[in-house]
């Protein structure tokens, strides 16, 4: 190896978009998804909706569900795009009126549906094994909920389980798109290191 192969390795350069090898719109909607679909459970802040359907993008989810009062990109397209930047058309979305309509239709499709809140009984994430020995057919549909209210109740009730994100300050919660996030991460790095994408 010559000195100047040496240099680039060990480089602190940023990558130039080039570099990264990002997909483009049309090959996103046709590669493999990580079997996790978010839903968004009457969500009120547009850049928290365009937040989420970015980090989705990221980490090439099989869609997101915008419920109740969750705007969509459709109607306020311009303010969603402010933090999605394009992810709007990448991700593939729905629209539900009730988020209970949502979480029907995913567990026929055979989504494990899975509250993000703190309720009593709840599993910490940094507890939890997505794909335990023999289970590598589970796909995933995460309930975020409103930025004040949290999720439903009746929501709660009609999951399979409740998660809760370990938190350690004087603060009792969230934001919702930083919980999506770092839920979305967990799942992808279960997931690669399961190699299932």
């Amino acid at each position: 190896m010559d000195g100047k192969d040496e240099k680039n390795i060990s480089s602190t350069a940023k990558l130039t978009v080039e570099e990264m090898g990002r997909i483009s719109v049309v090959d996103f909607r046709t590669a493999e998804k990580l079997p996790l679909v978010m839903v968004l459970d009457n969500v009120r802040s547009l850049h928290n909706i365009g937040s989420v359907l970015r980090t989705a993008d990221a980490f090439r989810l099989s869609g997101v569900w915008l419920c109740g009062i969750t705007a969509t990109p459709e109607t306020n397209l311009v303010e969603i795009h402010k933090t999605a930047l394009g992810a709007e058309e990448s991700v593939e979305w729905h629209h539900a009126d009730e988020t209970l309509e949502a979480v029907r239709i995913l567990r026929e499709e055979g989504y494990t549906i899975v509250a993000i809140e703190q309720c009593h009984g709840s599993v910490m994430l940094n507890k939890w094994t997505a794909w335990p020995e023999g289970s590598r057919n589970r796909r995933f549909a995460f309930i975020m909920g409103n930025e004040v209210k949290g999720v439903d109740q009746r929501v709660v009730d009609a999951a399979d389980m409740v998660i809760e994100i370990p938190q350690y300050g004087t603060k009792h919660s969230l934001n919702v798109s930083v919980t999506a996030g770092v839920v979305m991460w967990e799942v992808l790095r279960q997931a690669l290191s399961q190699g299932l994408l």
